[in-house]
């Protein structure tokens, strides 16, 4: 009877020196080598996926997953895994670069859009408009800025302005869009229509004007 009592009381100290072990296991955050080994081997897969490129991850996730296996302390018994951690953080660090530069380079579309559209909606200032602003400039100030607006639609200040004054083709004394500013600033009216225009790179090369009656 004793035997058996003895047997007993062994047993159940054997099953609490188990137990405190276990629960202190755990408590300390230590792991089973079996454990340990699970996550070194799903560690270099996540890592080498990263390193890769082919992870469905996103920068940030893939940064998140990189932190939690720097976690674990490798250093020791895997340094392999320790090498692949700096270079699954290059990676990282690589993607960022390149998602900035996405979106900057995003930024910098829609800016251009934007500029492009602010344009295209831009009330357009023709030569009649501005020989309309000279004319009617309330003073010489304004009558001046109207005219150095009017000239950047010109190759330049010497481009040719013809002077149709009938139907049959008879023309007045040629002269320039410069001249011609001016003339329409000191005789303060309009009397001309644009008869056909010339262009070149976008700018007007020669400009044909119809006398009115």
């Amino acid at each position: 009877m004793k035997n058996v009592i003895k047997n007993i009381l062994v047993i159940a100290m054997v099953a609490l020196v188990t137990l405190v072990g276990a629960t202190s296991c755990k408590s300390s955050g230590k792991m089973s080598k079996k454990e340990y080994k699970a996550r070194v081997e799903q560690a270099k897969q996540d890592l080498a996926a990263i390193i890769d490129g082919t992870t469905a991850w996103s920068c940030d996730e893939q940064q998140a997953r990189l932190d939690q296996i720097k976690k674990i302390d490798f250093t020791k018994k895997n340094p392999e895994v320790v090498e692949m951690i700096d270079r699954a953080q290059a990676a990282i660090d690589a993607c960022k670069a390149e998602q900035a530069r996405l979106a900057e380079e995003r930024r910098l579309a829609e800016e251009r859009r934007l500029r492009e559209l602010e344009e295209m909606n831009k009330p357009k200032t023709g030569v009649e408009d501005y020989l309309l602003q000279i004319a009617n400039a309330k003073d010489v100030n304004v009558a001046n800025r109207a005219i150095n607006e009017a000239l950047k639609l010109f190759s330049s200040a010497d481009t040719p302005v013809l002077i149709l004054i009938n139907n049959y083709g008879d023309y007045d004394k040629p002269t320039t869009a410069e001249k011609y500013l001016n003339y329409i600033k000191d005789q303060k009216k309009v009397g001309v229509k644009v008869n056909n225009v010339k262009m070149e790179n976008g700018k007007i090369s020669e400009l044909e004007l119809k006398v009115v009656k």
